[in-house]
Order: C-alpha cells, then sequence, then structure tokens
C-alpha cells in the first residue's frame, strides 16, 4: 500500500531462527531502501526469544549518532523470507523493512502498482566448461536498493522522533 507521502508499507513477519514455528505480523511497515538493517520493535524481537547477538552505530537523518542492539531474524514479506540482522528498536525509532532484507528475500519496489514484486533471476557464477578458458561469470548487476542515500533524499521529516533510525554510519566499521 502507498501513502499520501508516496512511501510504501507492507506487512513484515518475524521468526527466531532458533525457535521456527512462531511469526509474529507487523502491518504497515516502511519499506525503506535507504536502511541497511530491518528495525523491529525490541519488545516483540524479545518476546520471541531473539537475543541481541552486538551493538552497532548508526547515523540519523539529523546527523546524530545513535546506538542500538542487533541480532538474527527470519523475515517475512510478500509471501518469501529470509534471514536478516534485525536491530532492536527503541520507543520513537520506526519500524522499518530495509535493504538487506529487501535483496536477501529478492524482493523490489514495483513503482508502478507500488508493491513488494520479485526481483527476478539472482545473478550468479556459472560453472566451467569442459574446454573453456576459465569460470565465466553472469553478468554483474548493481544492488537492487539504493546504498547510503544522501540525508536530504530520507522520506523522514526531522523533529519527530521518527528520524532515530534514518540510515547507518558511514564512518563504522562494516560487520
Amino acid at each position: 500500500m502507498m501513502d499520501d507521502m508516496g512511501i510504501v508499507r507492507t506487512a513484515v513477519g518475524v521468526e527466531n531462527p532458533a525457535r521456527r514455528g512462531t511469526v509474529v505480523t507487523l502491518d504497515h511497515v516502511m519499506v525503506d531502501t535507504g536502511s541497511e538493517y530491518t528495525w523491529i520493535p525490541a519488545a516483540t524481537l524479545e518476546n520471541l526469544g531473539i537475543v541481541a547477538e552486538r551493538e552497532a552505530r548508526f547515523e540519523t537523518a539529523d546527523g546524530r549518532a545513535i546506538t542500538r542492539r542487533i541480532g538474527y531474524a527470519i523475515v517475512h514479506a510478500a509471501a518469501t523470507a529470509a534471514p536478516d540482522i534485525v536491530v532492536f528498536a527503541r520507543e520513537g525509532d520506526m519500524t522499518l523493512l530495509g535493504c538487506r532484507a529487501l535483496e536477501g528475500l529478492n524482493l523490489r519496489v514495483d513503482v508502478v502498482t507500488k508493491q513488494l514484486v520479485s526481483a527476478g533471476p539472482v545473478p550468479a557464477a556459472v560453472s566451467v566448461a569442459p574446454g573453456s578458458r576459465g569460470l565465466r561469470i553472469s553478468r554483474a548487476s548493481p544492488s537492487r536498493c539504493a546504498r547510503r542515500a544522501s540525508p536530504t533524499a530520507l522520506p523522514w521529516r526531522s523533529g519527530t522522533g521518527s528520524s532515530a533510525v534514518a540510515r547507518e554510519s558511514a564512518t563504522r566499521t562494516r560487520a
């Protein structure tokens, strides 16, 4: 579905990979190709028994540095599921389906229908044929998500408290 601000929202399910079978569904989750990780309320993750593995630093749309716990979950959206890194969102943080999840789920935003749809075949290496000169790689494809969106391109309104999850800090060490 699409709201008046042009932001795509969808239902997202979350499941503990260590205890498969119970999926908690969150409605109206914002699909955010500018956010690397998926942000889920900490209480939801804790109720599922998902544990934080470490902390990560993030930078908000207004330039503030924040730290949040992160862990691992199975994320469900658009009739598919995949493992993902999830952020234990605090009160005031937004609930988001991030770019890594979209890529793992092999989904993209269809701008015409304003829905998540299959991103098509996944690029892969091709086996070496006898007598060939070496490994043939399928054509390279750029990431399906906008990486490191500029702060001016982010959809959040500053001053509302919701910008606390705008984007990861470009200065932090990647996991």
